[in-house]
């Protein structure tokens, strides 16, 4: 994200009047606001077959999917921000009447750019562990075939794998979807590097 305005004493009703009316998102976290840059073909092609996969396999189940046009609010530290793809399990929850900030999502998923990479995978996901109703966070790649999925465990670390294989398949658990790489990576040019998945433990 980019800095678009500093003005430590904006508050959060401030920003959602702003936000609003304006032609551009931005986020928001401790009175500032910043605008985020507009998308690649290559990433909206990616963010597209995510949110057509998960919204064929719910759609005949419980659970509703999101596109990046629905804020979320991470309550615990008073981010608003835009994820790229969101599941909710329970029956969502919003801000206020005007249901344009969730406040309960069970996924998480973002498709990574240069400028927003470490943000995601470090200070970001910081944030998102924060929210009780995580209960997955998944990063998807756009410069090669690589998928990092972390589930949280009953002690409240996070399993992590990365799986970077096409003929491989990510398990969202707590939704009980699939995601095909083949499928996530459709019309795209990647290809994938023939290694093996790897799992690691995540400290909360």
């Amino acid at each position: 994200m980019s800095l678009l305005q500093r003005k430590p004493d904006l508050t959060p009703t401030e920003y959602l009047t702003l936000e609003r009316q304006a032609k551009y998102k931005s986020e928001y976290f401790e009175g500032e606001i910043f605008a985020m840059a507009g998308a690649s073909d290559l990433h909206n092609t990616i963010c597209g077959n995510v949110f057509a996969e998960l919204h064929w396999q719910l759609k005949q189940r419980r659970g509703k999917v999101y596109m990046n046009d629905m804020r979320v609010k991470v309550s615990p530290t008073g981010l608003y921000t835009y994820p790229e793809v969101m599941v909710v399990c329970d029956k969502p929850r919003f801000e206020d009447p005007q249901t344009d900030t969730l406040l309960n999502p069970t996924v998480i998923i973002e498709v990574l750019s240069p400028s927003t990479e470490s943000y995601d995978r470090g200070k970001k996901f910081e944030q998102y562990r924060t929210l009780d109703s995580l209960r997955e966070y998944v990063l998807i790649a756009q410069d090669d075939c690589r998928i990092e999925h972390y589930l949280k465990q009953p002690n409240q670390q996070w399993l992590t794998v990365e799986i970077n294989r096409l003929q491989d398949s990510v398990e969202l658990s707590a939704i009980q979807c699939r995601l095909d790489l083949v499928d996530v990576y459709n019309k795209t040019r990647i290809s994938d590097t023939g290694s093996e998945a790897m799992w690691v433990i995540t400290e909360d």
